[in-house]
């Protein structure tokens, strides 16, 4: 079960009202609001549910024919009539990660140097609110598709302990307690429950200062990294050391590049490295730490690389059968 991050917009130039066309003289305009983020979000999450329905046909089909994943690591799940649920959950995570992975993206383009031909920052920051609000949105569906599948699955037990168990399971960060989901599932929890204070704390940075706000901003990256380290370990559609979890990694580059190039050359002044102790830089000890964040983040690019051209993912081999019986008692991704 991947749950993605949400990340949430990065700093506009002020916090309040900004003018339109950047003089001081130009029309004023309101910051933006979470209504009207919202409205705009509608064309970006009906693409979403565009994506996450072919997503869910393709693994419809793949499990009809005998070639999925999923049935591979629990064969007991090779019949998509009768597990749908579980399907569609797979199909909500897999498109909250692409767009948790475009909205991280937009953020890391935002936050770093200007690059020529793109289009005006006003529009990149709407594109990376409205598809924060989305990613947010697939997260919750990805997970709630979970526990309704848990609640199909237990026909044992009376609808309120059926009820408990799939919500506990679900949301209760440590309850579930089967296979790798002992470990898998509480991290992506743990991406959920920081991703949607992170993404609505935007609408009212205003109210805790914008330095507040900008220091909460960057766990962002926290609840990404999390998303995929939770698809990694639990996916079953990436469970195989096979093509699909070598392209999982490969999408990391592109985020790990910008990472580097946002910490080399951020677009806020007060955010350069420079040289500790100058009039106006930073002091020795925030120095280095930015210092570390920096050779930290490319050693994060080389591991990245390193793993993709060498294939050592961390990728189960497929077995030449079926195992014996099903891996977890619960379902897992």
């Amino acid at each position: 079960m991947q749950r993605p991050a949400s990340p949430v917009p990065e700093e506009p130039d002020r916090t309040g009202t900004r003018e339109a066309g950047g003089g001081t003289g130009g029309r004023r305009e309101s910051a933006p609001r979470l209504r009207g983020d919202l409205r705009a979000a509608i064309p970006d999450a009906s693409a979403a549910v565009g994506v996450t329905a072919a997503v869910f046909a393709l693994l419809w089909v793949r499990m009809e024919t005998g070639t999925s994943s999923t049935a591979a690591v629990m064969p007991f799940m090779d019949d998509p009539r009768a597990y749908w649920m579980y399907l569609l959950s797979q199909a909500f995570g897999w498109s909250a990660l692409l767009w948790a992975w475009g909205t991280v993206m937009l953020g890391l383009v935002l936050s770093g140097p200007r690059a020529v031909r793109l289009p005006p920052r006003r529009t990149l920051e709407r594109w990376h609110r409205t598809t924060s609000l989305t990613t947010t949105a697939l997260m919750f569906a990805h997970a709630l598709m979970f526990a309704a599948e848990l609640v199909r699955h237990d026909t044992r037990a009376a609808w309120a302990a059926r009820l408990w168990s799939a919500f506990a399971d679900s949301f209760v960060p440590g309850w579930y307690d089967s296979g790798t989901g002992q470990v898998a599932i509480p991290i992506g929890q743990g991406a959920l429950y920081l991703a949607l204070p992170l993404g609505l704390l935007f609408y009212v940075r205003h109210r805790i200062g914008a330095r507040t706000w900008r220091r909460l901003h960057r766990f962002v990256l926290a609840v990404y990294v999390l998303s995929v380290w939770h698809t990694l370990l639990y996916g079953t559609n990436v469970w195989y050391g096979e093509w699909p979890r070598t392209v999982l990694w490969l999408l990391q580059i592109p985020v790990a590049l910008l990472l580097v190039l946002r910490l080399a050359r951020p677009a806020r002044r007060a955010e350069r490295l420079g040289a500790p102790g100058r009039p106006g830089g930073p002091r020795l000890p925030e120095w280095a730490v930015r210092a570390l964040g920096r050779l930290t983040a490319a050693a994060v690019v080389a591991g990245v690389l390193a793993v993709a051209i060498s294939g050592h993912d961390g990728g189960r081999t497929r077995p030449a059968g079926p195992p014996a019986s099903a891996p977890h008692d619960h379902g897992s991704e």
